[in-house]
Formats: C-alpha cells, sequence, structure tokens
C-alpha cells in the first residue's frame, strides 16, 4: 500500500471516558482509551492485542460510534465522522462480529431473520425473494446450508453460531468489520477455521477487519500489522513479522516470551518474562507511563511523563523512555 493513498480508517487522538460514581457526589472518568492513534489502509488486516481491561473492544465500538467518543477524530476514506448522518453511512459501510456468539444472536429470531435483519433496517432488496436470496447467498459465504435458515440460533454449536454473526455482518455488503475477539469463545480446533474463514471472505470480498484478539498466536496468523495497548494506551505497533521477531517495548517482549511454543526444545531455551504485580485499574493508572509499576527497566522519567508514541525506526512505532535511551535489550526469546 503505498503512502499516498489515504487511509480507510484514520484515528487521531481517541478517548473514551467513562464516568464512574466513586462517592456520593463525585464522579471519576475511568479512561477506556486514552489518546489513541492509528491507521488502516484499504484491504488491510490491524490486529488489537493486549490483556482484558486494556481498551481493545472499546477501540472497535467507540470507531463505529457504539459508543460517543470523548474526543478525538474518527476519520473514515478521508471523510470527519461526526453527525447522525455520517454515522448512518458508515454503519452502511462498517459492520461488527461480537465476541460471544452465545449472547449476540436474538434466540427469539431465525437464523433468516437474524441475517436477514440489517437487509430490514438499510432497506437493501426490493422483493420478498431478492431478501431471500442475499441471505441464502450469506449463508454460503460463511458455509452454512441452506436448512439451516428456518433454525434458531440455540440449535446450532459455538462455531456455527459464530459463522451466522459473521453472515449478519457481512449483509449490508461492509468494506469494513471490527472483528472482537470473535475466536476467543471456541472451541480451539474451531478458532483456526473461523480464521481461514475470515481470510477466505478477506480476499473473496475485498474486506479491511481490525482484528481484536489477546491471542498472539491467532493475531499473528491473519494480521499485516499488530498494535499492542496497555492500560488504554498505544505502546507499540509495526508490521507482524517484526513484532514477532523484534518487540521493542517491554511489554510486547512479555506478551511474546508467554506464547507457546510446539518445539520442545525451543520451548526450554525460551526465557519466559514474568510481569511482576498486578495490572493497576484504569480508575487510579499510574502516573507518566501506564507500564512503570510493572517494568523491569522502569526509571524516574518513566514516573514523570508519558512518553511518546513515536517511530522508532521505519514503520515500528513505540511508547518508551527506556527505548529511547537504549535501555531495553533486543528480544531474543527463541520464538522466531
Amino acid at each position: 500500500m503505498s503512502s499516498n493513498q489515504t487511509p480507510l480508517v484514520d484515528i487521531r487522538g481517541l478517548k473514551e471516558y467513562f464516568p464512574i460514581q466513586t462517592g456520593a457526589f463525585k464522579t471519576t472518568p475511568l479512561k477506556a482509551v486514552d489518546d489513541v492513534s492509528f491507521t488502516i489502509n484499504r484491504g488491510e488486516t490491524l490486529g488489537l492485542v493486549g490483556e482484558s481491561g486494556c481498551g481493545k473492544t472499546t477501540v472497535g465500538r467507540t470507531i463505529l460510534h457504539l459508543y460517543k467518543p470523548t474526543a478525538g477524530e474518527i476519520r473514515y476514506d478521508g471523510k470527519l465522522i461526526q453527525t447522525k448522518a455520517d454515522i448512518n453511512e458508515l454503519r452502511k459501510k462498517a459492520t461488527m462480529v461480537f465476541q460471544d456468539p452465545y449472547s449476540s444472536l436474538n434466540p427469539r429470531m431465525t437464523v433468516s431473520d437474524i441475517i436477514g435483519e440489517p437487509l430490514d433496517i438499510h432497506k437493501l432488496y426490493k422483493s420478498k425473494e431478492e431478501r431471500m436470496e442475499r441471505i441464502l447467498q450469506l449463508m454460503d459465504y460463511v458455509g452454512l446450508n441452506s436448512e439451516h435458515a428456518s433454525r434458531y440460533a440455540h440449535e446450532f454449536s459455538g462455531g456455527q453460531r459464530q459463522r451466522i454473526g459473521i453472515a449478519r455482518a457481512l449483509a449490508v455488503n461492509p468494506e469494513f468489520i471490527v472483528c472482537d475477539e470473535p475466536v476467543s469463545a471456541l472451541d480451539v480446533s474451531i478458532q483456526a477455521q473461523v480464521i481461514n474463514m475470515f481470510d477466505e471472505l478477506q480476499d473473496k470480498l475485498g474486506l479491511t477487519y481490525l482484528f481484536i484478539a489477546h491471542d498472539l498466536l491467532v493475531v499473528r496468523h491473519i494480521s499485516d500489522r499488530i498494535a499492542v495497548m496497555y492500560l488504554g494506551k498505544m505502546v507499540e505497533l509495526a508490521d507482524a513479522a517484526e513484532i514477532y521477531d523484534h518487540p521493542m517495548h517491554p511489554y510486547s517482549q512479555s506478551l511474546l516470551s508467554s506464547v507457546p511454543v510446539p518445539d520442545p526444545i525451543t520451548a526450554r531455551a525460551n526465557k519466559r518474562i514474568v510481569l511482576s504485580g498486578d495490572i493497576p485499574s484504569p480508575l487510579n493508572a499510574p502516573s507518566g507511563c501506564p507500564f512503570r509499576t510493572r517494568c523491569r527497566f522502569a526509571k524516574d522519567i518513566c514516573a514523570q511523563s508519558m512518553p511518546e508514541f513515536k517511530e522508532v525506526r521505519p514503520g515500528h512505532f513505540a511508547a518508551c523512555h527506556c527505548i529511547e535511551t537504549g535501555d531495553v535489550p533486543p528480544y531474543h526469546g527463541g520464538n522466531e
């Protein structure tokens, strides 16, 4: 993708704060997403990883305006999304696949009604025959049989339910899909099938993905670039291979060291980087760098100011004072 092309999704300084009641007349902002910026090019998959509670899902939902952004700019295909009309237009081009296939499907609706609901909302058919034809086409895309159309969601396995959710997301013929941990609730054997299906659909329909996950192996398989989040902040962003072979941020290095390696000899040589302490509460985040309370390289400057998220080497961005001073050694995890 040449740099002079407009990114499909352009996020600048995105903030999402939720007011939490912390006293009788007092609210404290929970900084779920705090000054996050990135772009996603057309046809690309950006993997977004981090621990539970780091703000990954909130980023995805805020991009689609399921949450109203506290601050920052969301541009889609060069256009700033601001008004209600902009949001309605965005939702014809951008959709979401939710994490839990058990709670994201209406148990009272048949499969054809679930998949057909976006067609009804956006009036995307001229006759009932055309509507049914489109539903059966979508079911075929995700590997469901036409006889499944009149059945209910509870009659299906987790993997099949997620396929129904994916077919529903494809109904409006979107360009961009936010995949919110779409395989984390599925058996490992089913995960690979669903991931491969996402890959095939991307090639077939020219889709662009924001793929949210906490499993680095899943993200590596499908992503062109990977972004790492910690406590509402973006800490590293680079090509998938670059992140795996040369992670620069201490948090990314720790995440990678915990990825299981199938080769026992390599696994024994792999030095696990164990983080001390628990992830702090986003209601009471540390001053300066949010990772400093668990970082083995932390210095005084880390408590004083948040490091700038900047290009450390071509195409590789990170936010860490210790990288700038050369205190973070190169990663040799043994799983390259």
